[in-house]
């Protein structure tokens, strides 16, 4: 009997070996949803494909190991010049390539291009987060270089393209480039109007010279840079290539990397420009206007990635208790875990149904829907974020004390989780982007009414939730103290909505009932006992587990 204290027993599988996104059939639902039949063979297949990347043992631990090997900075070469160069692991080059191979910085000029990259990010999202900063940043500086023609027909294809070159050196030697971002500074955070850096004419062309100090940049390993500076006419948005046209580097001094909570992957910087070469994008004083495009991109990707990590904390959770047994059977059967899996499962399945909602407007390019996107955006951000985190934890106590040790990879997804709230603007920048849209943008209350009334009378609870909103819509009084409330109560109807119209109606009850109709606690697990609480675990199940 030598040995038997070693003898294994009732732990779980890990969950490797299967496609990630037909496994999600929230996600998978959504897809085929808002896609033209004519493309759904060809994005379904793509999906898939990358869904069984994701899912291989292979890529998962790339992702781990991309994770506990953070970026290093090199200022200086061996023989003393400075280079100010980030080095990364293998494995961060081998994500970051199949993530730009798989078309996650393509969106703008293919079919279904917005509604197929998002899905794709969801997925991505679910091998390591840190990889999709500068996924997110090339994607959404297209909208803000197309201020400029020019700039857009010389960049755009490098940004769009799906190869990816990690060499640092002049951009029209490349067939693909990264761009990253550079806009707070450390007196002013969100409060961009009160950078100091500044720009001083060269007068010709556009170009303009750098001088000042910035808190946070974006992946400073890209090839170009959107920039915020005080131009002779005011705060103007420019674009800083790392490398110039004759091969020399531009000036682009890399202070220090971020020791970030999570993200440990990815690489966030404070940078200096001194006499640094930029080229303008857009009219003088209008800085914002020309970026603010772009940050509504990175906004929605906030949103997806939330969702992209929701979705793998439940899939972990529901697969860890569909095999760990406890007090006599299978954890999934006991009902009070039951109860905490399907209070999981809808929030999840909420983020995602909303996510893609949001991408397929972008997609659709009308009035009505660009009115949506306006309100629904910061109100998406705002909310889905800020339910991440509890997600994240709450997923990972269902693993017991297994749950918080760092093989399981729980504790990645809880210090990733907070991330996407803070990044492009925190959750008061949200809520007080909602109540601008309100006040500024009639047309955005309008589409988002028509949205929502689409499921009008199909849910009680829905019914009142609407009725509700609009008599606090009708008294703004006051209303900055209660943005957050409002953005909430816009998030939640919005969702509910979508779930009364294409959840299954077990997945649509329960939100109904915990979200809108008062009948939850604070706490997940708190759904009333008489859903059908086992179809909506059943449903957030990993499909095609294959030790199931």
């Amino acid at each position: 009997m030598a040995g038997s204290t070693h003898l294994v027993t009732n732990q779980v599988p890990p969950l490797v070996g299967y496609d990630v996104f037909s496994a999600d059939r929230a996600l998978a639902a959504a897809v085929e949803r808002h896609l033209e039949p004519e493309l759904r063979e060809e994005v379904l297949g793509e999906l898939s494909a990358l869904g069984r990347t994701s899912g291989s043992a292979q890529v998962q631990e790339w992702g781990a190991q991309a994770n506990e090997n953070p970026p290093r900075l090199r200022t200086h070469d061996r023989y003393g010049h400075r280079i100010d160069e980030v080095e990364f692991h293998p494995a961060w080059h081998r994500l970051l390539g199949k993530g730009v191979s798989a078309g996650l910085t393509a969106a703008w000029g293919r079919p279904a291009g917005h509604l197929r990259r998002a899905a794709a990010f969801v997925v991505w999202t679910q091998v390591e987060a840190g990889n999709g900063c500068p996924l997110s940043m090339t994607h959404a500086a297209v909208p803000a270089l197309r201020a400029d023609p020019d700039l857009a027909a010389e960049w755009e294809p490098r940004l769009t393209s799906m190869v990816y070159d990690r060499e640092l050196r002049p951009a029209h030697q490349k067939a693909g480039a990264l761009f990253g971002m550079a806009m707070t500074e450390k007196q002013g955070g969100s409060d961009v109007r009160a950078n100091t850096t500044s720009a001083r004419p060269l007068g010709r062309d556009g170009a303009y010279e750098l001088t000042g100090h910035k808190w946070f940049c974006s992946a400073p390993m890209s090839d170009g840079f959107l920039v915020l500076a005080q131009a002779p006419d005011g705060l103007t948005c420019f674009l800083v290539p790392r490398v110039l046209p004759d091969g020399s580097r531009n000036v682009f001094r890399i202070q220090r990397l971020k020791d970030k909570l999570g993200n440990r992957s990815n690489a966030s910087a404070e940078v200096e420009f001194e006499g640094t070469w930029a080229r303008r994008v857009g009219e003088e004083g209008r800085g914002v206007r020309t970026i603010i495009e772009m940050v509504a991109a990175t906004r929605l990707d906030c949103v997806l990635g939330s969702a992209g990590l929701m979705r793998q904390a439940v899939a972990q959770a529901v697969h860890h208790c569909a095999h760990r047994e406890a007090f006599g059977g299978k954890l999934v059967d006991k009902p009070l875990m039951r109860n905490v899996l399907a209070d999981l499962a809808i929030e999840s399945e909420a983020a995602t149904t909303l996510a893609l909602r949001l991408a397929a407007a972008c997609d659709d390019g009308g009035e009505q829907e660009r009115a949506l996107l306006r309100i629904a955006v910061p109100a998406a951000k705002y909310w889905v974020t800020k339910r991440c985190p509890a997600v994240a934890v709450e997923a990972a106590e269902c693993l017991g004390g297994n749950g918080y040790v760092e093989e399981s990879g729980m504790p990645r997804l809880v210090r990733e989780s907070p991330l996407n709230s803070i990044w492009e603007g925190a959750g008061n920048v949200q809520a007080l982007d909602v109540l601008r849209a309100l006040r500024r943008e009639p047309g955005a209350l309008d589409a988002y009414l028509r949205e929502v009334g689409q499921a009008r009378g199909a849910d009680h609870r829905l019914d009142g939730a609407i009725k509700n909103l609009l008599t606090e819509l009708a008294d703004l009084e006051g209303v900055e103290g209660r943005a957050r409330r409002l953005a909430e109560r816009l998030a939640l109807v919005l969702q509910g909505s979508l779930l009364v119209r294409f959840a299954p109606p077990q997945v649509a009850d329960a939100f109904c009932a915990a979200r809108l109709g008062g009948d939850g606690g604070a706490a997940f697990g708190t759904l009333p006992h008489t859903l059908d609480l086992a179809a909506v675990v059943e449903r957030a199940r990993p499909e095609h587990d294959p030790a199931s």
